[in-house]
């Protein structure tokens, strides 16, 4: 075997790394031990660890925010522990660093895509009422899941990691199932039934009971309807 055939086989069983800073490391172990990510780990995918961000607090009590300058409510989470905490887990920045925010991008399918290329994320969560400005020199991107509050970043990291976690190869059982999947192609995804053939009062289309493949996909391609229509 040549030594281009090995670096090609080494590149492509590299694993996966996302660590995630947060306050509340519980919340993001406990749901990334159910499911696909539970499955990935354990397969040996992708390695996610969450960090409590109070390892690289200001003092004894690990505190890392302080009121803002000028004034207003809530607490805004310093510069130099973010920082800290980065450079803790990503010592040469190589990863791909994102900072939660409101004012983000929008998190979608595509950029799930991009960053299940990835070989490092690190996702870094905010609380109370935000972060130094001063920290966005020392991320890569700030994201955003939707236009709406939540009372920190835990939520929004586990959106993020389950949405790029399955898209890793290996990681589902079919992954047909991801071509087919809504938000693939910008369209949504056909309806679908099983048994009971009626009920309700609601029946099966006859179509999906014919066993004429063509007609079938002809007729779930007629159901599919472009993103953000009604």
């Amino acid at each position: 075997m040549s030594s281009y055939q090995e670096e090609v086989i080494s590149v492509k069983l590299v694993k996966m790394r996302i660590d995630i800073l947060t306050l509340f490391p519980e919340m993001i172990e406990n749901a990334l031990s159910f499911s696909i990510p539970s499955r990935a780990q354990k397969a040996d995918k992708v390695e996610i660890k969450a960090h409590n961000l109070r390892q690289w607090g200001i003092d004894s009590h690990g505190n890392v925010d302080d009121s803002p300058y000028g004034g207003g409510p809530g607490m805004i989470l310093r510069v130099d522990v973010a920082n800290k905490a980065l450079e803790a887990v990503d010592p040469d920045h190589k990863a791909f660093r994102i900072m939660l925010s409101p004012d983000g991008d929008q998190f979608n399918q595509s950029q799930a895509k991009e960053l299940s290329e990835k070989e490092h994320i690190v996702i870094l969560c905010g609380r109370y009422e935000g972060f130094d400005a001063r920290i966005d020199k020392y991320i890569d991107q700030k994201v955003s899941i939707g236009n709406y509050v939540l009372s920190g970043g835990e939520l929004a990291a586990l959106v993020i990691t389950d949405a790029v976690v399955r898209l890793i190869p290996g990681v589902l059982g079919n992954e047909e199932s991801l071509t087919h999947e809504t938000f693939e192609n910008d369209v949504t995804d056909f309806p679908q039934y099983t048994r009971p053939d009626t009920f309700d009062d609601q029946t099966v289309p006859e179509v999906l009971k014919s066993g004429h493949h063509a007609e079938i996909q002809k007729w779930r391609q007629s159901q599919q309807k472009p993103l953000n229509q009604g």
